[in-house]
């Protein structure tokens, strides 16, 4: 293959064009997203001696402590007692106490990060146990049906829930008569949650919420506060200067598996592509570039954003961008309505994923 030239002192530019998220309309089959149930590249090397609690919340190294002899306790057969007994044994003794943990805190204290320990030191093999965002999780069902999701996870050792939506109240019913099927199986839980519409402003915890809406599973659960400091306290992250469409167009270019896409455009793909979808979209980009991007028009537009940059950010691919910076992507009325939390923390994440993109662009 020949090489391509470049002027001196320029970079040399990439043989090939760049690809394009709206050329991508991914077609995922159901055992691809039961294999995907897994932590995010971000969180695979976390672990509890990983997370440094602060010396002045001493309820985060009480949560560490917890969560490690929670995971402890999951060893040996299934809670089912599934598994191989010959017939003269005693059937094994159910597990006592709670089935399931939610941690309880507010946003950057640390809560993903402690659950993906708790999977990763669940000590049963990789297909035993199940990480997701409750989307992923409902997104599960939608593909193989309730029964057949049911069938897929009773086998499971853990099942963890990052996110758990208490403003969708028809996915919540769906999702708790789920998680009660499982727990008839001896499944394990641990969730995190958001907080309700309108409750943000009340205080950084929402556990009686939770427990309030998967009403009959409040049993098998223990409540693990958290305490830190809430992101309301800190402000939004102040976003990197967008680049010229000029540097954006020409780093795409010289970048190997980077993408250039439109941003108004972009939104109306992500229209016509289910959101189950959005991580495969991302498959092997290096990069995603994109030029005149623009306040985002609507909310369901808007939420659809909100997953894309969960998926960009779990798989730490670099977002480099023209246009206006992404902490005026959400207008007023979205930042003080029900679905604040996801826009303030999509906010969060492009602005980090920005900053990384930063070793894109020539000096």
């Amino acid at each position: 293959m020949s090489s391509s030239t470049a002027a001196p002192g320029q970079s040399p530019i990439a043989e090939a064009a760049p690809l394009s998220l709206c050329a991508r309309e991914p077609r995922v089959p159901a055992d691809r997203l039961v294999a995907e149930m897994v932590p995010p590249p971000r969180f695979d090397s976390v672990r509890f001696d990983t997370y440094i609690p602060d010396p002045n919340q001493p309820s985060q190294t009480e949560a560490v402590q917890v969560l490690g002899g929670f995971a402890a306790g999951l060893g040996g057969a299934h809670a089912s007692g599934a598994g191989k007994r010959r017939w003269f044994q005693k059937k094994a003794a159910a597990p006592t106490g709670p089935r399931g943990v939610y941690l309880d805190g507010g946003y950057g204290v640390g809560k993903t990060h402690l659950l993906a320990s708790l999977w990763h030191a669940t000590p049963a093999a990789p297909e035993q146990k199940a990480f997701g965002t409750f989307v992923e999780l409902t997104n599960l069902v939608g593909a193989l049906g309730f029964q057949q999701t049911v069938r897929t996870l009773s086998g499971h050792r853990l099942l963890c829930i990052d996110e758990f939506e208490l403003d969708d109240p028809g996915d919540t019913v769906l999702v708790s008569s789920l998680l009660a099927k499982l727990v008839e199986q001896g499944v394990a839980l641990a969730a995190t949650s958001n907080t309700l519409p309108g409750k943000l402003g009340e205080g950084r915890f929402a556990a009686a919420d939770f427990l309030r809406e998967i009403q009959g599973l409040s049993a098998h659960f223990k409540a693990l506060r958290i305490d830190g400091d809430d992101y309301r306290h800190r402000g939004l992250p102040e976003a990197p200067a967008p680049y010229s469409e000029e540097q954006v167009t020409k780093a795409a270019y010289a970048t190997e598996g980077a993408s250039l896409d439109d941003f108004p455009h972009l939104l109306d793909h992500l229209a016509r592509v289910h959101p189950s979808r959005y991580g495969a979209l991302t498959d092997d980009l290096k990069a995603v570039c994109l030029t005149d991007v623009t306040p985002v028009p609507d909310q369901s537009t808007a939420l659809r954003l909100v997953v894309l940059a969960d998926r960009l950010y779990d798989r730490e691919v670099p977002v480099l961008a023209s246009g206006v910076p992404f902490d005026k992507l959400f207008g007023e009325d979205m930042l003080n309505g029900g679905y604040r939390k996801k826009y303030f923390r999509a906010i969060s994440r492009l602005t980090a994923l920005a900053r990384d993109a930063k070793g894109l662009v020539e000096s």
